[in-house]
């Protein structure tokens, strides 16, 4: 019985140890910014980076309403909505906040497509979070957030692969 307690024991460590790994990765990932080259006009489609306490790590759709000051633009956000909730949030960001939206990902739509460990985003609470596969029970994937310490099952609909945007062109981050 002593070597399945040991097998069970140092599948446990390596677990733990990909753990640790990935989420120094992610939470490197979080706080970098994007190195854009590209300059965005008006109407252009973007996501933009939160980095207020609680929301680092995530990313929101909006779409640039104006160029303004040097390295800022005014955007409006499509799923953020004013204190009064009576309008969509319109703010003032740095160019380093803002990308353009990633390609739409069709391998996730045909299903069973993620694995455990794979760097992700997941569609949550009006945004893009990012974060990675800790486990995966049936139809339900178990993403780990290092920057919030929640662990937290999502169908694979509300998933896509991490990508990062890098000279002028998306990478997945697997």
């Amino acid at each position: 019985m002593a070597p399945t307690n040991v097998s069970v024991n140092n599948s446990e460590q390596r677990h733990q140890s990909k753990i640790e790994k990935l989420s120094k990765e992610i939470d490197s990932i979080a706080v970098k910014t994007q190195q854009i080259t590209k300059l965005f006009q008006k109407d252009d489609e973007v996501e933009v980076a939160s980095h207020e306490i609680g929301f680092i790590g995530s990313y929101y759709e909006a779409t640039i309403v104006s160029i303004e000051a040097a390295y800022h633009y005014k955007i409006k956000y499509k799923t953020l909505l004013t204190d009064d909730k009576s309008a969509p949030l319109e703010e003032l960001v740095t160019i380093g906040e803002v990308r353009p939206v990633p390609p739409y990902q069709l391998e996730t739509m045909s299903g069973n497509t993620f694995r455990l460990y794979d760097k992700v985003d997941v569609f949550s609470n009006d945004g893009w979070w990012f974060g990675f596969i800790s486990g995966i029970i049936g139809e339900e994937y178990y993403v780990y957030f290092p920057t919030t310490g929640d662990n937290i099952a999502y169908p694979s609909h509300a998933l896509r692969f991490l990508q990062e945007w890098s000279n002028d062109k998306w990478k997945i981050l697997k």
